[in-house]
This record gives structure tokens, C-alpha cells and sequence, in this order.
């Protein structure tokens, strides 16, 4: 049951809870009318301390589309924390207005702080480098209806996986399930941290860790990229020393399977060149769509089960 809970990571998150969220997902994307006032009287708080556009704009259209109202922090510069209020009073404040908050915020373990002071329920919208749980919902229910399934296929994740928070939260979120095979494809200085890799260890998965996506392009049933993050790293030599060090291509994607999916949590840079689109690989944009329906699901499910 998910009533009342917070969400702060996939690894909260048991296969069950996702499977739970994709069913909801998949009755509202049956009968969106069905569930167009399910959440009237209801009030949802974005307080977005970083840039958003499809986070915010998707969890925003979810709450209207339930029927519910929205109200948003708004500019971090034309708030109260421009005049130096802390992150706690202005948890607090949200948690007397609204009946479920929204955060987003730069330092890692700043939404774990904000469910601690709040008594409504708190879902993470991207904190830090590392989470991003319903980002990998999305992705999740993505593969689940473009494949049909989850376990048994064989996926790859290339880009930023030590910094990229929509990465790691995705390959945490892949422990729940019983996939096929998993190729983590980086630059080395971008390779999954240790503690991610713990976590394939203990759930048993085969992975497989490489620099090219040419090695294992063939063996793909879902394609996972992201980009590299310049405003995650600390040091900023670092994020020149692997700028650009990949880009997919059409070339790249020579001899891959005619059902491979490609997905991107977006936005993109220059890690996917504009020729992909046009294939019928690209579902990225189909991915940020499904962002609706399941938010909308998680919302449902949080504030009246």
C-alpha cells in the first residue's frame, strides 16, 4: 500500500509497489475520465529549488488531470529563501497549505530532511546525484509497455552512471525485477559507483561493465542514455575531461535488433544525434509523455489509495 507514504527512493520501492503504480497507470490511460475529480479538494506543493521542465510540468498536469489544485514555490529568487529562510520553515509552511509536497532541491538528502519535518506525504522529485525514484517509474512503466515485460530483457546504460541521478536511480530500480543482462557503458571516470554495483551484486543481476556502445549494441533490447551532467560534477576539469565522449548515432546503432527501445529521462544535449529520431528506436519522447499517467497514478495512490 502506498496510502500516505513517502517517496524518497526506488530503493523504498518494493516490486510490488511498481507493479502497483503501472496497474494504475495503465487503468487511467484506459479511462482517463474515469479519474478526472477522484482528487478534488486536494492541494499538491511543487517547491522546485533547481530547474525542472517535464518534473514539474508533468507532476503539475497530473494533479489538474485528478482534478485536484496546485500551488508552486515558484522562483527560489522571488520566495522567502531569497530573504534566508532555510529549507525546514519552508517545509513546514508547505505542509500547512497543501496535502502533498513536491521537491526538488540540489544537495542530496535534502527530501529525506524536508519527510522528516512534514506530516503530509513527501515525494522526491530529483535530489542531488542520486535519486530520482519516479523518474525510474517512468522509465520503468516505459520498457514494461513497449517490450510487454521487464524480466528477461537485456538493457543498456550508458551516459553519466556516477553522477546522473535519473542513471542510478534507474539501475537500482532494475534490482527489483529479473532482467536478462545489464552492459553499464561509460567513460571509466563515469563508471556506476561501488555502492550501486553492491546492489547488482546482491540482487543477483549479470552485468557487464564497457566503454563503447558498438561492443554491445547488438545484444540490446532497451537502450538507456543520459547525458553528462556538468552542474553535478565537483570538480570541473573532470566534466571536460569526458565533454562529448559519446554520441549515438545511426552508425552507432548498426546491427541492433528491429525492436531495440531507446530511452533518454531528457534533456538531451548532444548524446543523441537528431538523425535518431527518426528511427523507430527513439521512444524518448513517448517516455516523457507516459510521465503523465504515472504520476498521476503515484498521486492517486499516495493521498487515497
Amino acid at each position: 500500500m502506498l496510502r500516505g507514504r513517502d517517496i524518497i527512493s526506488v530503493n523504498d520501492l518494493s516490486r510490488h509497489d511498481f507493479e502497483e503504480i503501472f496497474r494504475m497507470a495503465d487503468e487511467i490511460l484506459e479511462a482517463p475520465d474515469r479519474w478526472s475529480s477522484i482528487l478534488r479538494s486536494k492541494i499538491m506543493a511543487t517547491a522546485f529549488f533547481e530547474p525542472s521542465t517535464r518534473t514539474r510540468l508533468s507532476f503539475q498536469t497530473a494533479m489538474l488531470r485528478l482534478g485536484g489544485e496546485v500551488i508552486d514555490l515558484g522562483e527560489v529568487e522571488k520566495s522567502s529563501i531569497a530573504k534566508g529562510e532555510n529549507l525546514s520553515d519552508t517545509i513546514r509552511m508547505l505542509d500547512s497549505y497543501a496535502d502533498v509536497i513536491v521537491i526538488r532541491h540540489r544537495l542530496e538528502g535534502a527530501a529525506k530532511l524536508a519527510a522528516e519535518i512534514a506530516e503530509k506525504p513527501v515525494i522526491n522529485a530529483g535530489d542531488g546525484s542520486r535519486n530520482h525514484p519516479t523518474q525510474a517509474m517512468i522509465d520503468l512503466y516505459t520498457i514494461r509497455r513497449l517490450h510487454g515485460r521487464i524480466d528477461g530483457l537485456t538493457i543498456g546504460v550508458l551516459g553519466d552512471l556516477k553522477y546522473g541521478r535519473a542513471t542510478n536511480s534507474f539501475i537500482a530500480a532494475l534490482t527489483r525485477f529479473r532482467i536478462g543482462k545489464l552492459y553499464l557503458i561509460s567513460p571509466p571516470q563515469l563508471r556506476v559507483r561501488d555502492d550501486t554495483r553492491e546492489l547488482l551484486v546482491e540482487a543477483g543481476i549479470e552485468f557487464r561493465e564497457v566503454e563503447r556502445l558498438e561492443e554491445v549494441v547488438e545484444d540490446l533490447d532497451v537502450l538507456y542514455a543520459s547525458r553528462i551532467q556538468k552542474e553535478r560534477f565537483p570538480d570541473p576539469s573532470e566534466y571536460e575531461m569526458v565533454r562529448g565522449s559519446y554520441v549515438i548515432t545511426g552508425e552507432s546503432l548498426r546491427g541492433a535488433k528491429k525492436n531495440l527501445v531507446i530511452l533518454h529521462p531528457l534533456p538531451r544535449v548532444d548524446e543523441i544525434s537528431f538523425e535518431v529520431d527518426s528511427t523507430p528506436y527513439a521512444k524518448y519522447f513517448e517516455q516523457a509523455a507516459l510521465g503523465v499517467p504515472v504520476r498521476m497514478a503515484l498521486l492517486k495512490l499516495i493521498l487515497v489509495g
